[in-house]
This record gives C-alpha cells, sequence and structure tokens, in this order.
C-alpha cells in the first residue's frame, strides 16, 4: 500500500483521518491491540467511564485540531471546563501551579517560600545548569523544590530523576518571583497558566470515545491484534507476530522504537542508541469513594504515599463518583482499589541525551521513508492535542492539503 501505520493511538488515527479527508485511501494501519486509542482508551467501571491511560482531556488551545476531532464527535457532546489542579502541600491544599498559589498558605509559609524563591539562582542570573535537578533549585529555590518539586518528581520518575535534561521544561509554566510576590500580595495568581486551562471532556462518554469513533471512520483500514516486530529498512516492509508482512511507499511509526524486536538495515550506531531511550510504567487504579474536594485533580509530594496523583472523575465525568490514583510501576506495592490497569509505556523520558538520539534516528527513518511521528514515534511527552495536529501536519504535506490549518 501506499501508507503503512504502526499504531493506533492518537498520532496514527488522526494522520490515517486527515488522509481519507484528503481523498487518499490506499492505507493500512496496524495495532496490536483489540481496540483503537492507545493510552486515550477507556473502559467502563462501576458503571461510568474510567480513561485507563491516566488523566487524558482534550485542551482547548488550537482550535483547527479541536474542529478536526469535532468532526468525528460533535462540540455539542462535550463540557468545557476551567481547570481546577491543586496540591496537597505539608498538609495544606493549594492550586497549582505552586509559585502562583503560595498566597494560599499562611502568612509565615508565604514568607518563607518568598525569600527562597528571592536568592534562587535564575534571580541572581547564575548560568542555568544542564541537568533537572540542579534546574529545579536553580528556577525555584530550595523551599520549592525540598517541599514539592525534587519529592514528587521523585515519585514521577523514580531513580531516573538525576538523568533528566532541561530542554523540555518550557512546558511548564512559568512564573517569575515578582509575580509570585503580586500574587502574594493580591491574593490572585499571577504568571503562566499551565497545559489545560481550559480542556473539554465528553458529557456521556470517557475520552476513549473520541478515538473509538476516529476508528470506526476508518475501520476497513485496520487491522487489531497484530504487533509490529520488524522494520526492514531495505524493503520499506513490515512483519508483525501474526506472520504478516506489509509493505508501503512510506511508513509511519507512532509506537515505542524499543519495541521492536529487529530494525533491519539502520545502522548498529542507531540501533545502539536506541536502547538509551528511557520511559516510565504507570497503574491506574480506581477508588469508588467521593472526596471532598473540586478539583480535577490533585498532586501528591508525600513520599509516604504511592500515587503521585489522583483525578476526581466525579468533578469532570457527568454521573459518576470514586477518583482513580497514577503510580509509578516502582512503586506498586499492592491492590488496594477495585480496578487496576498498568500502562507500561506512560510517558517517554526526557533523559539529557535523548534530544541527539532521536535527531539522528528520525533523520536516518525520513531518508529511508519511514517517519516516526507522535508521542512514541517521536519520543516526546506530547499531550493528545498536540500529536494530532503534528499528524495532521504531516498527512496534509504528504497529500498536499490544508498545510496553514495549524499554527
Amino acid at each position: 500500500m501506499r501508507y503503512l501505520i504502526l499504531g493506533a493511538g492518537p498520532a496514527g488515527l488522526a494522520f490515517a483521518s486527515r488522509l481519507k479527508q484528503a481523498g487518499e485511501t490506499n492505507f493500512l494501519i496496524i495495532e496490536k491491540e483489540k481496540e483503537a486509542g492507545g493510552l486515550c482508551r477507556s473502559v467502563n467501571v462501576d458503571k461510568a467511564p474510567l480513561d485507563i491511560g491516566g488523566g487524558h482531556v482534550l485542551d482547548v488551545r488550537q482550535p483547527a485540531v479541536n474542529q478536526f476531532l469535532f468532526s468525528f464527535m460533535p462540540e455539542t457532546e462535550w463540557n468545557l471546563y476551567t481547570r481546577d489542579s491543586r496540591i496537597m502541600i505539608n498538609d495544606n491544599m493549594i492550586g497549582h501551579p505552586i509559585e502562583a498559589n503560595i498566597w494560599q498558605l499562611e502568612i509565615e509559609s508565604q514568607v518563607e517560600y518568598l525569600k527562597s524563591i528571592a536568592v534562587a539562582g535564575c534571580n541572581l542570573g547564575l548560568t542555568m545548569p544542564e541537568k533537572f535537578i540542579h534546574w529545579i533549585y536553580w528556577k525555584l529555590g530550595n523551599k520549592i523544590a525540598d517541599d514539592y518539586m525534587i519529592p514528587y518528581n521523585q515519585k514521577m520518575f523514580g531513580r531516573k530523576l538525576d538523568q533528566l535534561g532541561t530542554y523540555w521544561l518550557e512546558k511548564l509554566p512559568n512564573v517569575s518571583f515578582d509575580e509570585t510576590l503580586l500574587s502574594c500580595l493580591n491574593k490572585k495568581p499571577y504568571g503562566q497558566q499551565p497545559a489545560h486551562a481550559q480542556f473539554y471532556y465528553p458529557k456521556k462518554y470517557g475520552y476513549g470515545e473520541l478515538w473509538r469513533r476516529m476508528a470506526d471512520s476508518v475501520k476497513s483500514n485496520i487491522e487489531y491484534e497484530d504487533a509490529v516486530t520488524t522494520i526492514n529498512f531495505k524493503s520499506k516492509s513490515v512483519t508483525t507476530n501474526g506472520g504478516g508482512n506489509y509493505k508501503a511507499n512510506i511508513i509511519i511509526n507512532t509506537i515505542p522504537w524499543t519495541q521492536f524486536d529487529e530494525l533491519i538495515g539502520m545502522p548498529d550506531e542507531i540501533q545502539e542508541s536506541i536502547k538509551e531511550l528511557k520511559h516510565n510504567s504507570i497503574r491506574v487504579e480506581y477508588f469508588p469513594e467521593n472526596i471532598d474536594s473540586k478539583a480535577h485533580w490533585i498532586y501528591y509530594p508525600d513520599p509516604e504515599l504511592p500515587y503521585h496523583r489522583i483525578l476526581l472523575r466525579h468533578n469532570f465525568c457527568p454521573g459518576s463518583r470514586g477518583y482513580w490514583t497514577e503510580t509509578n510501576c516502582d512503586r506498586v506495592t499492592g491492590t488496594n482499589g477495585t480496578y487496576s490497569y498498568i500502562n507500561e509505556y506512560a510517558y517517554p523520558l526526557n533523559t539529557i541525551n535523548k534530544p541527539l538520539i532521536m535527531a539522528k534516528l528520525l533523520s536516518w527513518c525520513k531518508s529511508h521513508g519511514v517517519y516516526g511521528l507522535g508521542r512514541w514515534g517521536e519520543h516526546q511527552h506530547y499531550n493528545s492535542d498536540v500529536a494530532v495536529g503534528l499528524a495532521m501536519k504531516m498527512a496534509d504535506g504528504f497529500t498536499g492539503g490544508c498545510r496553514d490549518c495549524i499554527d
């Protein structure tokens, strides 16, 4: 076929659907699971939807992406929310991000945090460090680092924390010292809002319903329950564990590069570098009790608690109750909830050497007609709307579609 798409998550589905909208039908998606959606799949638990990949919602910041997605699931089927996320820090529940909301603490604590931020390296003109741990102290000061950022990220990333770089930190909301001071004086948050400051969530379904419908729109072009095991760059073909052999003009890979058993024709140097790519695994666990909070999700840096975040689904999923936790699999000690699911590939980790590895890998593959796309094809912590936007752009580039539709 003309296009072979590996993986039916948001990136693969969006790429395929965009091709079809442009009149291209000579493509095939190969998916190892029995249903589409990847990390964004939903199941029915306790008579309501639960998102097995953790917290996934639709951001509002890319209108062209949203309109594309609304063609599969109309906007009238979504509720629009203003994000309410919080942090439980030292037995105090405050808003997120912490720098913009320390005004919610006792005045003595505010003074301590402000003193610490004032002498952080970034406010003293010191050179930005190259390692993530050092960057936290440099950017936020010792107190926020010790009380929140270090313990929270250790829970989420575990022993790999000291391997992370700083090139990805534009993803974090930026709040300056002046803005933090203003927030304490005026008792309201200042500074950049975090991702999903406003978001959509389905009225009657889980987030996975969107991707189920998108998959239905190309269902004759999807092969389920067949995992790709090998890419042959010489013949531009793939083989699967079901014995399939597929050739294509162009291969779009959206699955983790570390999952392949064999990459025939790829230089040994690049294959060895793929082994250095890191990721973490997350267990989602459901509890039926309602927590007395209006928050959509809450961050927990307390190292005594195994999980790092909870999502209060009754606050954004109508007709539901309870909450689910997210726990790094390295910290899982037992099962206490009524349902649990493990995502082996949850978050790609931004290790120091990752940009160089991925630049070489993607450049070499592209020269051989194979393109990495999305969270795992590019090994980037993309939210689903970002992955869809990139898929739309890539498909439009091949078909000559609407190249200027997305910022």
